[in-house]
């Protein structure tokens, strides 16, 4: 029979017994840059960049969400917020993140969901929440 003092520190071992483990939160941004996929690059922006950088945009934006037709500046707006900015650190020697957040508020039926749920597949750390089910402090938890 173990003693136990108010002194004694309890250690505790977490075991895992299971027939089958799957991953859900896999790290998305260890992405391999390959030669090729840097030439395909090269090659996208020397065919589109120098006639017109806006129809390249417009191009690189069709291809977000693809199921969605049109709403570029949404699409943009989720775009940049994927792709992110730049931290820098200010005079006073606070830190300033470049990650924005987006809040995508508009009528029933204009597919917010959709380019979220793609949004959260290309982000590597990604937290979508919506309205119905989520508490303020969940949404606090979830952010930290």
């Amino acid at each position: 029979l173990p003693i136990f003092s108010r002194d004694s520190r309890c250690d505790i071992d977490i075991v895992l017994v299971a027939n089958h483990v799957r991953v859900n939160n896999e790290d998305k941004s260890m992405v391999a840059i390959t030669e090729d996929l840097l030439a395909e690059f090269e090659s996208f922006w020397t065919r589109y960049g120098p006639v017109s950088p806006l129809r390249a945009r417009n191009h690189l934006l069709a291809a977000v969400c693809p199921q969605i037709y049109g709403h570029f500046l949404v699409k943009m707006a989720v775009t940049l917020c994927i792709i992110g900015g730049v931290a820098h650190v200010d005079p006073s020697g606070m830190k300033i993140r470049g990650e924005s957040h987006l809040l995508l508020v508009g009528d029933p039926g204009t597919g917010k969901s959709q380019l979220l749920k793609y949004a959260c597949k290309l982000s590597g750390r990604s937290v979508m929440t919506t309205g119905i089910g989520t508490t303020t402090a969940g949404l606090t938890v979830s952010a930290v």
